[in-house]
């Protein structure tokens, strides 16, 4: 038996699971305009995981930076809802670099 396909599912999931997580703390503490931060570092990581040689290493990272990625477009939305109330808001983040030129792009999303 051939076990591979079973654990990398396993563990993507537990990655997936994490990004809900990381998205809502995230963006309570340091708020949505750190996206182009984050999907950079979505974006780097799949590209690493190219040129791994471990199998486990490249999904594991490959997985990490998707996560990263599509995290990265909603953190826009999480503000949103943070907002409305759904979840707990904070209203002193923690700006990001170059903040007021993030300001002037549009945010992505799904």
């Amino acid at each position: 038996m051939n076990w591979f396909g079973f654990l990398v599912g396993i563990v993507t999931f537990f990655i997936i699971g994490l990004g809900f997580v990381w998205v809502i703390r995230g963006e309570r503490y340091f708020g949505y305009l750190w996206w182009p931060y984050v999907m950079g570092l979505g974006a780097l990581s799949v590209v690493a995981s190219l040129f791994l040689s471990s199998d486990w290493g490249a999904v594991l990272l490959g997985s990490f930076g998707a996560s990263l990625l599509w995290g990265s477009t909603e953190l826009k939305e999480q503000a949103i809802r943070g907002e409305l109330g759904w979840y707990p808001f904070r209203g002193k983040k923690i700006d990001p670099p170059f903040v007021d030129e993030i300001r002037k792009w549009k945010a992505p999303s799904l």
